[in-house]
């Protein structure tokens, strides 16, 4: 679709504001394989009971082996269904993330099958070119659609590097980052391009992605914070500062390695399945971990994976993933539906604001922080202190303590 009117996405993607709120769309109906079996009438369904909710965006996910069966052939009928779903979320006033490279999604692993072993689906330059083929289709399509915020690029790609044939350097790993982003803000200037990338870059030294790239390259800086994947749930129990407090902690954390304090952070995926608590307290444990993120500034948007459960008809998926949705696939709204819909509602009337930081904790810098480290920012919420974390080679630097507004830091290296 080609529409002409100033798009909605460019705008929501850009300008300042209170937090947007949210969910990781998984259709009711089939899954994401639901690409594939098209039903529009469920499509629209669901958006209608996600915009019910309160929520004003969506993330989707585009199967890469259905999207780019060979790296010459880019699905016409897949790109249908898509402009289709973006007309579908205008309607029920939806703006859309796009995840182009999925890639991984919901412990499933999506490779095409043209990337066989000997293929780098990162450093391989015939691969690389095959996905800013699919990105500049996408963008051809949808890319001046009112409601398109924005690309993203893969869904956790950190994740598929650990697929045998993939292994790459942190420079290929970078380059390729970049190489994708720069792409996008070509395709689709002024838009909310970013990389999704989850919790292992900002907590551990494994994955060939650099922490100062994913914090500078593209539009902003999202974080995924789960408890149980970062491994904050076993170390912290529930209820627990450090598990209601992750999405303060990892917001943080990546803000230290952002050069720019007014550079946007996005929670794009947190949630939790019974398997990890009492079903009874996912939903103080949802607003819990919305009211935590929403000390933090600079905040683009909070958004819950996933907007539905899965059917269990469909077999395969490990356990915890079928009931992490806030609605039901009868389009139902579960009790942490009910409970973020009350809470969507209350701070769209009374917008929140966020803490002043004038503490922060000293961070090394030069290597992943250990839980050491976060036991001391967790303890300093307990206190009633929300801390910054500064990056020990920033501290010298001229104007950045004064820019975030921090007075006092305590180095406990």
């Amino acid at each position: 679709m080609s529409d002409s009117r100033t798009p909605t996405g460019a705008s929501a993607a850009t300008a300042a504001g209170p937090p947007r709120f949210g969910v990781n769309y998984v259709p009711s109906q089939g899954w994401w394989y639901s690409w594939l079996d098209w039903q529009p009438s469920a499509v629209a369904a669901d958006l209608r009971a996600i915009a019910g909710l309160g929520m004003d965006h969506i993330r989707i996910h585009c199967l890469w082996p259905v999207f780019q069966p060979n790296p010459g052939h880019i699905s016409p009928t897949a790109l249908d269904r898509l402009d289709e779903l973006m007309d579908i979320a205008d309607r029920c006033g939806l703006d859309v993330c796009v995840t182009v490279l999925n890639g991984w999604l919901s412990g499933f692993s999506f490779r095409p099958a043209w990337l066989h072993e000997n293929v780098n689906m990162f450093a391989d330059p015939g691969a690389v070119a095959a996905q800013l083929d699919l990105m500049t289709a996408m963008a051809e399509r949808i890319g001046t659609h009112p409601r398109f915020l924005g690309f993203d690029i893969a869904n956790e790609p950190n994740v598929l590097c650990h697929f045998k044939g993939n292994a790459i350097t942190r420079e290929q790993g970078d380059a390729w980052t970049r190489r994708l982003l720069d792409h996008c803000a070509t395709l689709a200037p002024g838009r909310l391009h970013v990389a999704g990338f989850d919790h292992e870059p900002w907590l551990t030294d494994a994955a060939p992605f650099s922490r100062d790239v994913l914090a500078g390259t593209g539009a902003a800086t999202p974080v995924h914070a789960w408890i149980e994947f970062t491994g904050a749930l076993a170390r912290y129990g529930h209820p627990a500062t450090g598990t209601r407090h992750l999405t303060e902690y990892l917001l943080e954390l990546a803000r230290a390695h952002q050069t720019g304090p007014e550079r946007p952070l996005w929670l794009q995926e947190f949630g939790a399945a019974p398997q990890w608590m009492p079903a009874a307290d996912i939903p103080g444990f949802a607003e819990a971990s919305v009211d935590a993120a929403l000390t933090c500034d600079h905040l683009w948007g909070i958004t819950w994976w996933a907007s539905h459960d899965i059917d269990r008809g469909l077999t395969g998926f490990a356990d915890l993933e079928y009931e992490l949705g806030l609605l039901t696939t009868g389009n139902r709204p579960k009790p942490a539906g009910q409970r973020l819909a009350a809470l969507v509602a209350r701070l769209r009337d009374r917008p929140p604001r966020p803490v002043a930081r004038t503490t922060a904790l000293v961070l090394d810098g030069t290597r992943a922080p250990d839980w050491a480290f976060a036991d001391r920012f967790f303890a300093l919420v307990d206190e009633g202190t929300h801390p910054a974390i500064v990056l020990a080679g920033r501290l010298d630097e001229p104007g950045h303590l004064e820019g975030r507004g921090i007075t006092h830091v305590i180095d406990t290296r």
